[in-house]
């Protein structure tokens, strides 16, 4: 990725950050753009202030670039909310937050990434693809998001390529909140496969494979980075059988990371900052 510059939206906290370090490591020039500044230095990844909601603003960032030859997708979230407590205009905020943002951030970057024959990496959810109770407006504007990118891989082919990642649990900063500490953490992290909850940097590896030559071949394609997914329920619930395993109790339907839902690559209770 040496020469080559990303923007990375949301990219100051959480998942985005992973995002944002792992092509700083890879030797991109990264820019990171978000309504506020990180609260840690991240090295290497220098900071743009931006609300993706205002379509104007994201027009004048995108056209004061010089060159672009990524574009991350991240940004996005929403509150724990089950759809009767709300009215249809606050589920629709969210909507806005996780799909049209992206939309709007793709159609400014466009002529940039077919210039420089460049990809788009949207984050999607496994909240996308399942039944996803107190996030229903975010796993909606998920699958929205993965069926955007297969039309856009499409569309924009072959100067531009476009994936999705599709992201389980996630543990960043924010966890503890939802998971009441590392015991909460741990009994999560044994509903997973692969017996741990994934780190930004495993995101943001995923990302730059994307991105990378190595992917030159992959447009329109969803890469779930869920540590082998979720364990379904009626293996647990089953008792017929001596080797039966032990259920693991977490949390009615636990809305977890990065942009809420039991999935989201970050915040679990409160809108994820864009």
């Amino acid at each position: 990725m040496r020469g080559s510059t990303v923007v990375v939206t949301g990219g100051t906290r959480g998942v985005g950050a992973g995002i944002a370090r792992a092509f700083a490591a890879a030797g991109a020039h990264v820019l990171a753009c978000a309504r506020r500044p990180p609260q840690e230095r991240l090295d290497g990844v220098e900071f743009t202030p931006l609300d993706l909601r205002d379509p104007p603003a994201v027009r004048a960032f995108f056209a004061a670039l010089p060159r672009l030859d990524v574009l991350v997708n991240n940004a996005g979230g929403t509150p724990y909310r089950r759809l009767a407590d709300a009215d249809a205009e606050r589920h629709a905020r969210v909507v806005e937050l996780n799909l049209i943002t992206p939309l709007t951030a793709s159609l400014a970057a466009y002529e940039h990434l077919r210039r420089s024959r460049g990809s788009v990496v949207m984050v999607g959810s496994v909240s996308g693809g399942r039944p996803s109770p107190g996030s229903a407006a975010y796993g909606a504007a998920k699958a929205g998001l993965a069926n955007l990118a297969a039309s856009m891989a499409v569309e924009w082919a072959p100067e531009v390529r476009v994936n999705t990642l599709v992201v389980g649990m996630v543990r960043t900063e924010r966890s503890a909140a939802h998971y009441g500490g590392p015991d909460g953490i741990a009994a999560v992290a044994r509903t997973v496969p692969l017996g741990r909850l994934a780190v930004p940097a495993d995101v943001g590896a995923a990302a730059v494979f994307l991105a990378s030559s190595a992917a030159g071949y992959i447009s329109g394609a969803s890469l779930h980075v869920h540590g082998g997914g979720e364990r379904p329920a009626f293996l647990d619930a089953a008792t017929a059988g001596a080797d039966a395993p032990e259920a693991v109790t977490a949390g009615p339907d636990a809305p977890v990371t990065g942009t809420a839902g039991a999935d989201a690559p970050d915040a679990p209770t409160a809108v994820k900052e864009s």
